[in-house]
């Protein structure tokens, strides 16, 4: 465009002999007028524009479960770590599931570190569900960008990458180190990525002091930030009973037995339901109990056999405990209300993570003036032109559970508002605007985080023991 908005000017001058003096010259100099307007806007758009790009770049890689593709994540995230002169290195505490390691290095190494995580992969999609390819990164006119992850959270991911960007350009150098992970597995569990981070010697020898975690999106213009999350209990019970003609009754069957059990579950759900619907607890406050699959009968080609009944039955609870529940409590009364051997019935654990930390207390960060990491962050986000809510237990669980676990302090924090909460939905979006304003705020607090000179407590339970 500005070629050719000088190429006319050119050609008119040529042609100025042919024209009125007065007509030629302004004629030129509306031209030339609109190529420097042209120039600057471009030069105003260039920067923004770009990161836009780099963020729908990495939202094209398909690190949908269950087959992620990691090592494309990898290689792009490492591109980007080399771009702004960032030590990396990849480690696989599992084959095949890489993850990330970047650092700023601080100018005191001997200051506790900061650590910004993330994950790579993202839940699978219903394709035929979406208005947009969903690894396709489509902005639409409303500059809503639609993609698996732009939530969930390759934002966030990004949105490190490029504050730090911001920061370096303005000369910025860090006092305390910055370190950033990038984790496979999220989504299923993190069992092969951040938490064999978090009880690895590496990360002891990180001297991390703090770690900021995923969030949530904010309905309204005020940020979201959690303190704590709610515990997964996964649990399965299973009755059995002699198997039998299905027109007779029979007493203690492995049915029979399950429904007592569910009943008795249901009850104790509507309970905790109560309390949230009165409002006297928040969605992270209350025990989460949802029965999440039922399994029994004999199959048939077309069916069950129906004049048959089982000798097993079996159900699927999904379970989630906030860091101030009694959780042996709660065993208790599965072993004794929901799957009790005197009715022939066992139970397991496929996943049960502790509600305290490896000092025994319970895995809650403070959000108050005694712990100067919020402070920071509350103040950072002011700054931006933002205002962040006092922090909640999160209702779902993130990898942020095994930093606190292991007496970290960290918050889950996701510079987003304004915006529909489409965590594992159809048409997952953020829009632009958004998006560009978050990676602000992080600079503004990454910023805080690394010119934060006092001496903090690494493990801030260890001034316990």
């Amino acid at each position: 465009m500005r070629n050719l908005l000088i190429m006319l000017a050119l050609e008119t001058n040529s042609m100025r002999m042919k024209l009125p003096k007065v007509i030629s010259f302004k004629f030129i100099f509306i031209l030339y007028f609109l190529s420097l307007q042209f120039i600057t806007i471009k030069t105003t758009q260039d920067p923004s524009s770009a990161i836009i790009s780099r963020f729908q770049e990495y939202l094209r890689i398909n690190t949908a479960q269950p087959n992620p593709n990691y090592y494309e994540a990898a290689d792009f995230i490492l591109s980007q770590a080399n771009t702004l002169s960032l030590e990396s290195q990849t480690i696989e505490f599992v084959k095949n599931k890489p993850l990330i390691l970047l650092k700023w290095p601080g100018k005191n190494p001997n200051l506790p570190s900061v650590l910004l995580n993330s994950h790579t992969d993202v839940v699978p999609v219903e394709f035929q569900k979406w208005v947009h390819d969903p690894f396709g990164a489509h902005i639409d006119s409303d500059g809503d960008i639609y993609a698996r992850g732009t939530q969930d959270m390759k934002s966030v991911g990004m949105q490190y990458l490029e504050a730090i960007r911001k920061l370096k350009d303005s000369g910025f150098e860090p006092i305390r180190t910055i370190y950033l992970s990038y984790v496979p597995d999220e989504e299923i569990g993190g069992r092969d990525g951040a938490e064999k981070l978090a009880e690895s010697d590496l990360f002891e020898e990180m001297n991390v002091a703090f770690v900021l975690d995923e969030g949530l999106p904010s309905p309204d213009e005020k940020y979201l930030a959690y303190n704590g999350e709610r515990s997964p209990m996964w649990l399965v019970i299973k009755a059995t009973g002699a198997p039998g003609h299905g027109a007779k009754l029979y007493d203690n069957t492995a049915m029979e037995n399950l429904m007592k059990s569910v009943e008795s579950i249901r009850g104790f759900r509507a309970s905790q339901f109560d309390m949230l619907k009165a409002g006297l607890k928040t969605d992270g406050e209350v025990i989460s109990v949802n029965l999440v699959y039922l399994r029994a009968g004999t199959q048939t080609p077309n069916g069950f056999v129906m004049n048959l009944q089982p000798s097993e039955a079996e159900a699927g609870i999904d379970i989630r405990v906030p860091p101030t529940a009694d959780q042996k409590s709660l065993e208790r009364r599965i072993a004794e209300e929901w799957a009790p051997a005197s009715r022939n019935m066992t139970f397991e654990f496929k996943q049960k993570v502790p509600v305290v930390d490896k000092f025994g207390k319970p895995a809650l960060t403070a959000a108050d003036d005694s712990n100067p990491w919020w402070v920071l962050l509350e103040k950072a986000v002011r700054d931006s032109g933002v205002i962040v809510r006092k922090p909640e237990v999160s209702f779902g669980t993130t990898d942020a559970r095994y930093f606190r676990q292991q007496g970290v302090p960290a918050i889950g924090f996701s510079p987003i508002a304004n915006t529909p909460l489409l965590l594992h939905d159809h048409n997952e979006h953020l829009n632009q605007r958004e998006y560009l304003k978050g990676v602000d705020t992080y600079a503004s607090i990454i910023k805080a985080y690394a010119s934060f000179a006092e001496e903090t407590e690494a493990n801030a339970s260890k001034a316990e023991l």
